[in-house]
């Protein structure tokens, strides 16, 4: 069966699959487009198959702090799963792409008929928590320079590509710090031969060399989705260096 290019929905068996895909609408994802609004009911799940959403937490004044991230691995709307109708925090795409675009009705009533596909998505709920879990923790126990490595790790692996559409004033939104902080460790890792960076873009020159600058919560996260789902959070069976566990589950449909 031809794959959906989002790794979760190829998780499913082929029945399940296809009890959504005529519902399932293909939708470009454009730098800054709000997918959810704090406050708002969450009518639309998404499936990206590229790029990179952003959730954010919006304080009252002003500033934001972003609390997780879905790309081609998961899904943005995992409150729809849990019961929830209403979004409390932002979301918005980072980085350009596509998604696949499911009514949240949909995706509950079929939950609700089928335990087996309900057991895959609750799965990818349990590892985004865990994974919000480890970054609050990160934030708060690891330096700047290693944080900053392991969040350009992540969206590179959302983005698959190596060149990066960022800019110092959004990564520091992203972390919760100073700009100025974010451009000295920045400075840090290209004087290092990791990354270049210039005018709004950031490339990834030695992805294993910023793999080794990055904290232990890099390769603690994506363990724990290769544990959960089979795949690194990147949505990737394997990945260079690292082994994952066998896939939970033996029907999935085979990627091409």
């Amino acid at each position: 069966m031809q794959p959906t290019g989002n790794r979760l929905l190829d998780q499913l068996a082929s029945e399940q699959l296809n009890r959504l895909r005529p519902h399932l609408t293909a939708e470009a994802l454009p730098f800054n487009k709000t997918l959810q609004a704090r406050g708002k009911p969450v009518e639309s799940v998404w499936f990206p198959r590229s790029g990179m959403i952003s959730i954010v937490a919006m304080m009252s004044d002003g500033a934001a702090v972003e609390v997780g991230i879905a790309g081609r691995e998961g899904m943005l709307g995992v409150q729809v799963l849990l019961g929830d109708d209403t979004s409390l925090n932002e979301a918005m795409v980072q980085i350009p792409g596509s998604a696949l675009r499911l009514p949240a009705a949909v995706l509950r009533h079929e939950a609700d008929a089928s335990p087996e596909l309900r057991t895959v998505m609750l799965r990818y709920v349990q590892a985004f928590l865990n994974a919000a879990t480890q970054s609050a923790a990160c934030n708060r126990a690891h330096l700047l320079e290693q944080r900053l490595a392991r969040w350009l790790l992540t969206a590179r692996d959302r983005a698959g590509d190596d060149r990066l559409p960022l800019t110092h004033e959004f990564i520091a939104m992203m972390l919760g710090v100073r700009r100025a902080g974010v451009t000295v460790a920045a400075q840090s890792l290209q004087s290092a031969g990791l990354i270049h960076y210039a005018h709004g873009r950031i490339t990834i020159a030695d992805r294993e060399g910023l793999e080794v600058a990055a904290c232990e919560c890099y390769e603690v996260i994506k363990r724990d989705y290769a544990r959960l789902l089979g795949t690194g959070d990147d949505g990737e069976t394997t990945d260079p260096g690292l082994e994952y566990a066998s896939p939970p589950r033996t029907d999935r449909v085979t990627h091409g």
